[in-house]
């Protein structure tokens, strides 16, 4: 298994478009072996200490491999809306690993 964590930033006012590419995204997922584990929303109350601008989402995602997670990349119904994505996102860190 390996596993995506995405902190996402979203431009102002692009909420709504975001999540239309989310709603096509996300059910993509599947099809490659992978399953989002957590997208959350985090509240200001619920950080301890923070060193750098909070994320809009923070999304955990899991892939039996690699490949299916460069697969899911290029999928191509997921390519036709990814001018949503990047319409609606500032700016996104991806951290790839694995379960210890």
């Amino acid at each position: 298994m390996i596993y995506i964590t995405q902190l996402i930033y979203l431009i102002d006012g692009q909420e709504s478009t975001f999540d239309q590419f989310e709603s096509v995204a996300i059910p993509i997922i599947a099809k490659y072996n992978g399953q989002l584990l957590i997208r959350t929303r985090p509240a200001a109350s619920s950080n301890i200490e923070l060193n750098m601008e909070p994320p809009y989402e923070i999304h955990l995602i899991e892939f039996a491999t690699e490949k299916d997670f460069e697969n899911f990349m290029v999928d191509p119904e997921r390519k036709k809306f990814v001018h949503l994505k990047e319409q609606s996102i500032r700016a996104a860190f991806l951290i790839k690993g694995t379960k210890l």
